[in-house]
């Protein structure tokens, strides 16, 4: 609803304003300003700071409550409000306009100003290439960083148009949402002149502006560009990614039934980018850290990429033509892309498994998060901007994206292609929320879905089937399935649609005999279809994949597939059933020494990559796990973790004749090295005296970023000459990803005084945050608990004072640095920290109860081990 002149009565929790905007306040401000027009110009010179521009075009709708624009920390050197010069009491944060100052109708705000680049991944970043020097620009607003780069009314359901102007050095390219439609020489710049860009929420607009090389694509239906720095651009290849983004488009116009957004489809490699991609419209920015490879690309990396840039790309319909109101809704775009990109890439691209990849990695960290004691249901209330990010995790991307697909199962796949047709149409250039989305696709399946929403959305945690059934003269006489909640705090019951098969053990082989799909809901569900049917020897109720749920295999199929696994036909049936054997071990129904032999006997039988991936996953944690257990049981663990390795070195020897399959085992071996006989093998490779058939030969070197992950390990360990390795290395590989590499093994070498000093670092924070990240994450792992004890009380005790480090930061640091030890003593002293509970954000206080329950599972584990 709009209002009219009449004054605006004020909550009084609206009436103390931060630095963070609430959900209350963007809804107050929604209501006092529309037909947003920004008019944004900018002097670019490379250096540390830039000016800009922003003239606010809006109509105003009155009320007596100050109208807020926000800024990030810049140096204002002049307001004007409708032409006439105004001096604003400026906070750092944002400026507050009187309403007195503004009138009925069209307003402008002219705010010009100047500020430092970002170097935190968010807003207007500034990168220094160490290799040419050359300076790199490129944005990054989400959740709400727009107003680090401009002036704006920074939330998502104040869509706006933009016009762009931007000076740079003249050996620079300017992008963004449109492309330039103008570019003048001005002495040594350029002036870009861009025209107005379609409606878009500020989260959504970019600029990215550097000497980057560029590779285009005109072959197709819209000009395609891809760009990158001119440093790496030796290891892009621009075929693949125009391939991958052509199929997309097409696949998407068709699906969607509505022509691309928008008129050009750029993408753009950046350096220390936060996530691993963004969907600015038509401008999309990729995490070079994931997406640049400096050795052949394996087999999983190709398939990352597909899968990101048809992410990105679903966005542009969902999330950048159709977009959430406010951050409460940002698992539904997420969701839905994820959902998606893998329908995108079975069916557009050559990954016939994709579905199967979808299980295996994205499900299966939906079901761990879902399994915490932190769960929460899809969609929660988002207090204010800080806010956020909260919730954005596995749940949020996967959980929703199992839910859609379990979705679209249940209506009919055309059902829902129409649904969501209806929905995009509706809702084009708009803002949207989950009961439109929801509503839409139940008018077109002439069904209510209020309940499905209600069980599914906003109820927490996962259920759990079972078959229950009884076998009477080779036959089935009854048959059940079974649903009870995982967690008895979390009591809902849902509906779902899955298929149930039914298995025999053949003579060298175990194949399916009946498959039925159920729609089950309630505690028990009779199949009386199955009833007469022959007996089997395992019962698996989630054939295909199609539910979200916990399958909890019956005695006798559990035994079946414990000691048959290489016999199963079907390999997703058979990454269902090793991931069975794994939950029991979190569950502590299966001791980590028993997975451990299962691994060792089957793991060398199995051919399928996406399998092994899973398989070779699951024996670098297990040789974690066995790291944390140490000392009780310290003879066992050094002797299982030796086998492992033994294993995976085996198994490079004896797959040359697959390159991804070898490449994969190799990776693994290298992690796994622990022993002093796999770590000297090591040494010897890197150093080109042991060549390794497919690996290393007369023909080929190790590649660098295999180089950079044997030294980390070599480091690890402390191998002697290898702290030496760092810097030879940096002389042979001084790029970006060559320095944080080398931060990597730095930090992770087993020496007290590296990790004193790399922890005053991070706790200074003056280096740049994609540096700290990395010390982060390598500073203990898990075999060095006597050095991690040396400073848990340290690094617990600076939690409350980093916590004005921002969000971002604090997402690292409690992901990585929270002390663990595997024992009650560990449990005590978190249990500790959340009863004090002083100064400490509630993203920390979750991260903590992750680490209790992690805690928790590792002495159920270790309690468990049966060497």
């Amino acid at each position: 609803m709009i209002l009219g002149c009449t004054n605006i009565s004020l909550p009084k929790n609206l009436q103390t304003q931060s630095k963070y905007l609430t959900q209350e306040q963007a809804q107050l401000r929604s209501q006092q300003v529309s037909n947003v027009h920004y008019q944004l110009n900018y002097q670019l010179t490379g250096q540390e700071n830039f000016r800009s521009q922003t003239t606010l075009n809006f109509e105003w709708h009155g009320g007596d409550y100050p109208l807020r624009v926000d800024l990030d920390q810049a140096h204002i050197n002049k307001v004007t409000i409708n032409n006439q010069r105004f001096y604003p009491d400026y906070n750092g944060d944002f400026l507050l306009f009187k309403a007195t100052l503004l009138k009925d109708g069209q307003n402008q705000i002219v705010i010009d100003f100047t500020r430092k680049h970002s170097t935190n991944g968010e807003g207007l970043n500034r990168f220094v290439d160490p290799v040419d020097h050359n300076v790199y620009l490129y944005s990054h607003f989400e959740p709400a960083a727009a107003h680090q780069m401009f002036a704006s009314f920074d939330q998502p359901d104040i869509k706006a148009t933009y016009q762009l102007t931007v000076t740079a050095p003249s050996d620079w390219t300017v992008i963004s949402a449109t492309r330039e439609s103008n570019i003048q020489q001005q002495a040594k710049n350029k002036i870009w002149h861009f025209p107005i860009s379609p409606k878009l929420s500020t989260y959504n607009f970019s600029m990215h502006a550097g000497p980057y090389k560029l590779w285009q694509d005109n072959s197709g239906k819209y000009p395609l560009r891809l760009l990158a720095r001119q440093s790496v651009a030796s290891h892009i290849e621009p075929k693949a990614w125009f391939k991958y983004t052509k199929n997309g488009l097409k696949f998407y116009e068709h699906y969607f039934g509505i022509p691309y957004p928008f008129k050009k489809y750029d993408q753009i490699l950046v350096p220390n980018f936060l996530y691993g991609a963004m969907e600015n419209a038509a401008a999309i920015t990729f995490a070079e850290g994931t997406f640049l490879h400096k050795s052949k690309r394996t087999e999983s990396q190709k398939f990352i990429l597909a899968e990101v840039i048809l992410h990105e790309m679903a966005h542009q319909w969902f999330g950048n033509l159709v977009t959430m109101k406010w951050w409460n809704g940002l698992w539904l775009n997420e969701s839905f892309a994820s959902f998606m990109s893998f329908l995108a890439i079975a069916e557009s691209t050559e990954f016939d498994y994709a579905w199967r990849n979808f299980y295996s990695e994205s499900k299966q960290s939906a079901y761990h998060q879902d399994g915490l004691v932190t769960t929460h249901p899809i969609e929660v209330p988002v207090a204010s901007t800080v806010n956020a990010f909260d919730n954005i995790d596995a749940i949020t991307y996967s959980k929703g994206a199992a839910v859609l697909a379990q979705l679209r199962h249940l209506l009919g796949d055309e059902v829902f292609r129409q649904g969501v047709h209806y929905y995009l149409t509706q809702y084009s250039y708009k803002n949207a929320t989950l009961d439109d989305f929801v509503s839409a696709l139940g008018q077109i399946a002439n069904r209510d879905l209020s309940t499905w929403r209600q069980q599914w959305l906003y109820k927490a945690s996962l259920n759990s089937i079972q078959a229950d059934y009884q076998c009477l003269n080779h036959k089935i006489t009854y048959f059940n399935l079974l649903q009870s909640p995982t967690d008895s705090n979390f009591p809902t019951l849902r509906e779902q649609k899955v298929n149930v098969g039914l298995f025999k053990l053949g003579h060298k082989r175990i194949y399916q005999t009946k498959k039925v799909t159920v729609t089950y809901q309630g505690a028990k569900t009779p199949v009386d279809s199955l009833v007469g049917a022959a007996c089997p020897d395992l019962v698996y109720p989630n054939v295909d994949d199609w539910g979200f749920v916990q399958v909890n295999l019956d005695t006798k199929s559990f035994h079946t597939a414990e000691k048959n696994l290489n016999l199963v036909e079907d390999p997703l049936l058979r990454s269902m059933l090793w991931q069975s054997l794994w939950d029991s071990v979190v569950s502590g129904k299966l001791s980590l020494s028993d997975y451990i032999g299962v691994l060792l006997v089957n793991a060398p039988m199995e051919t399928d990559y996406t399998i092994l991936s899973q398989l070779t996953s699951s024996m670098v944690r297990a040789s974690d796990d066995l790291s944390k257990i140490q000392p009780s049981h310290q003879d066992y663990a050094n002797q299982a973790q030796k086998a492992l390795s033994q294993l995976a070195i085996r198994m490079v020897m004896s797959n040359t004749h697959d390159s991804s399959i070898q490449r994969l085992w190799f990776n693994t071996y290298i992690d796994l090295a622990s022993d002093s006989e796999s770590l000297a093998h090591l040494q010897q490779l890197l150093q080109g005296n042991d060549p390794l058939d497919g690996i290393t030969s007369d023909s080929q070197a190790l590649d660098q970023d295999t180089r950079w992950h044997i030294i980390k390990q070599l480091n690890r360990y402390g191998v002697e000459g290898s702290e030496q390795l760092i810097k030879n290395e940096l002389k042979r590989d001084a790029s970006d990803t060559g320095q944080k590499a080398a931060i990597a093994a730095e930090v992770i070498r087993p020496v007290a005084s590296i990790k004193r000093e790399w922890l005053n670092k991070i706790f200074d924070n003056k280096l740049t945050f994609s540096k700290l990240s990395i010390a982060m994450k390598n500073l203990y792992p898990s075999e060095q608990s006597l050095l991690s004890e040396a400073t848990a009380e340290q690094r617990l005790s600076m939690l409350p004072k980093l916590n004005k480090l921002g969000p971002v930061y604090m997402r690292a640091y409690s992901s990585s640095l929270i002390p663990t030890s595997c024992d009650q003593t560990g449990i005590n002293r978190i249990e500790q920290v959340l009863t004090d509970n002083q100064g400490i954000s509630e993203l920390v206080k979750r991260n903590l109860l992750e680490h209790k329950q992690a805690e928790q599972r590792c002495v159920l584990i270790k309690e468990l081990l049966k060497p």
